[in-house]
């Protein structure tokens, strides 16, 4: 749709989490979901995907500019969630980052085209006539992003920037009790007029028939409760047409203080900060939150004091008076929620810090503000908690005493899987015990000490670099992680034929193509003059014993392989003295170099390297130097240029093979 829905039928009413009062009414009743999903396949989807993924990703860039010019609207908004200034920050200003972080990735590691090359491609002939490769292509569907109502602002943005790179438009639908500060956001995203018709379209209210005119096209990506995931799961549509489903779940996160840890050590400091960071940033109600801390049992007392210390100084209140550190929680439905998961925590654990029902919060109300203070528990039967099953989405956190490392990685697993964990140890050797233990039941682990806190971002810090999911309860997907993320919006398929056949349809120049000679250096050329399969064969040049002595001389690599003839001879791989495979790169360079200036630029790198063949004295080397593949650069004067080089003897055997990286100027510099 191409407008803006305003239901006639009464909707939910949504309440300011600090003082209580209304904010706003949402209702998606009216809305024609059918119209919705036809207008995002039919006219999102391909405008999006006539652009490249380098057009797309500018695109991205554009609308993070725009956004963070009016970020201080979505901060005044985002009061109303009881979020503080620093919350919000994660959410307004870190889901505008991801924006630039996406975008970035995605103009450095993929190509300018509307197809992405997985891996190398592989070969399927003795002869080489019959190859094949694979290729991500976007899907030819819509994005339907369920979002929860903790992080309204990133939680949608961190959906969004991958399936816009990937050339898949969206219809999100935000979490209720937020979903006023989404609107006001795709309201300025929309009014941007960056992004094409149909690429975004917004849901406040429930969904509707919306999952039934889904096909596998399509993919859903959910974050929520793991009941609420698991139902939308089972969907028959989704189960009947294997729609792409990833999702983010219920996660009973862990942060274990490490063995080696002393009470009175940076490390000790560094455990007590996260637990209680991670309990009082949004007021708990974070995905990644630590819901568990595993410890020593003969370091219990010393961290329940510590964390009563530090929490005894956390302020609850209003975010606009500059003493809170921490607001509410987002409604007093949420509150009554997590009170109600105390109680259950409490029949095999008792707390030994706060009070769940009982808080004074500054400048506020505890009647009408959702207010609670933070709340930290000792579990009495370690391996039979219900810690390790039920989740307190709030500021509440379990304290859980571990014997020896074996243990503290049996009690980690006992989350049944989830989105990241964390070790404060000084220790290698604890390091990688626990470490290897974890890994299989965690999407992220930090490993935490005075090393890197400084630069650290902490244990709950999902980063747009790394992927963001985790096994089991935690829901089994994966978001973010760069480049990883846009490839869930994508189709991988394994192309087969003739290597002619392929380097054309997929714009790269495939060994066993073609190759394209002409009187014209290719180094001579422009690079939009460039044509993918332009080839220089070199003159012939001999390597002597002079050559590898003053290579040797100048380097001063003097490797007996390389000097003594006796000595290589008794090396399984050589048949006496033999050249530095940097001789060769080197001679090849000189070989296939135009000299003058000219459209070439820089060399700007060397990948994939491989010495196949020994090149002894007397041996003469020829270079074939073919144009792979061509990269824009949109906001540059220059592209990149992707040379396969490849390095025969006499014999016509490959000695090294290895793709040479240049930048060349166009011609409108």
């Amino acid at each position: 749709m191409d407008n803006w829905h305003l239901s006639s039928e009464t909707g939910v009413i949504l309440n300011n989490a600090i003082s209580g009062e209304p904010v706003a009414e949402i209702s998606s009743g009216g809305l024609d979901f059918q119209d919705m999903v036809d207008y995002a396949r039919n006219v999102g989807n391909p405008a999006l995907q006539k652009m490249t993924f380098h057009q797309r990703a500018l695109m991205l860039k554009q609308l993070g500019l725009y956004l963070m010019e009016r970020k201080e609207l979505f901060y005044e908004c985002s009061k109303a969630t009881g979020a503080t200034r620093s919350d919000s920050w994660v959410d307004i200003e870190g889901g505008i980052g991801t924006l630039f972080s996406i975008s970035s990735k995605a103009r450095i590691e993929m190509p300018n085209s509307t197809i992405y090359i997985d891996g190398q491609q592989e070969s399927l002939s003795r002869h080489g006539t019959f190859t094949g490769q694979h290729i991500y292509t976007p899907i030819r569907g819509v994005a339907v992003h369920i979002n929860a109502y903790n992080f309204p602002c990133w939680g949608m943005l961190e959906k969004l920037a991958p399936a816009l790179v990937a050339g898949v438009p969206c219809i999100i639908k935000p979490g209720s009790q937020t979903a006023f500060l989404t609107e006001i956001m795709v309201q300025h995203m929309v009014q941007s007029e960056i992004l094409p018709a149909g690429a975004i379209q917004l849901i406040c209210g429930g969904v509707g028939d919306l999952l039934d005119h889904l096909t596998y096209e399509d993919i859903v990506s959910f974050t929520g409760s793991a009941a609420t995931g698991l139902k939308l799961k089972q969907h028959p549509v989704i189960a009947k047409q294997s729609t792409r489903f990833v999702m983010e779940a219920d996660s009973l996160n862990c942060c274990i203080l490490g063995s080696d840890v002393k009470p009175e050590s940076v490390e000790f400091d560094l455990f007590i900060k996260e637990i209680v960071r991670e309990m009082t940033t949004k007021a708990g109600q974070k995905c990644t939150a630590i819901r568990r801390a595993i410890v020593p049992d003969n370091k219990v007392d010393a961290v329940t004091q510590a964390l009563s210390d530090k929490l005894g100084k956390i302020n609850v209140g209003n975010p606009d008076n500059e003493s809170v550190r921490m607001g509410a929680l987002a409604g007093l439905r949420q509150r009554k929620d997590v009170r109600s998961a105390v109680q259950q925590l409490r029949l095999d654990s008792r707390i030994i810090f706060g009070d769940p029902d009982q808080i004074t919060p500054i400048d506020a109300s505890s009647d009408t503000g959702a207010f609670m203070s933070p709340v930290v528990m000792l579990a009495e039967n370690p391996d039979h908690s219900s810690a390790h099953d039920i989740e307190a989405f709030g500021p509440v956190s379990t304290i859980i005493p571990y014997v020896d490392n074996e243990h503290a990685v049996q009690l980690a697993a006992r989350g049944k899987g989830s989105l990241v964990g964390s070790l404060i140890t000084n220790s290698p050797d604890v390091a990688r015990q626990v470490i290897l233990g974890m890994a299989p039941h965690h999407g992220r682990v930090l490993v935490l000490n005075d090393a890197c806190a400084k630069e650290s971002t902490g244990h709950g810090s999902p980063l747009p670099q790394l992927i963001h999911g985790g096994p089991g309860r935690a829901g089994g997907g994966e978001e973010l992680g760069g480049v990883r993320g846009v490839k869930h919006y994508m189709q991988r398929t394994a192309l087969q034929g003739s290597p002619d056949m392929l380097s054309a349809v997929t714009g790269v120049h495939l060994q066993g193509a073609t190759r394209k000679i002409s009187d014209v250096h290719p180094f001579k050329k422009h690079f939009e003059e460039i044509e993918i399969g332009d080839t220089v064969v070199t003159d012939k040049r001999e390597i002597t014993l002079d050559d590898i002595e003053a290579f040797a001389e100048l380097t001063g690599d003097t490797f007996y392989a390389h000097m003594d003839h006796q000595a290589a001879l008794r090396n399984p791989f050589f048949d006496g003295r033999v050249a530095h495979g940097y001789l060769l790169i080197s001679a090849a360079a000189g070989l296939f170099v135009w000299p003058g200036e000219g459209p070439v630029l820089a060399n700007t790198g060397l990948e994939n390297l491989s010495f196949q063949t020994p090149v002894y004295p007397g041996d003469i080397i020829q270079v074939q130097f073919t144009c792979k593949q061509k990269k824009d650069r949109l906001t540059e004067i220059w592209g990149e240029v992707r040379w396969d080089t490849t390095i025969v003897n006499q014999n016509g055997e490959i000695c090294a093979q290895y793709d040479v990286l240049t930048g060349v100027a166009n011609s409108l510099q």
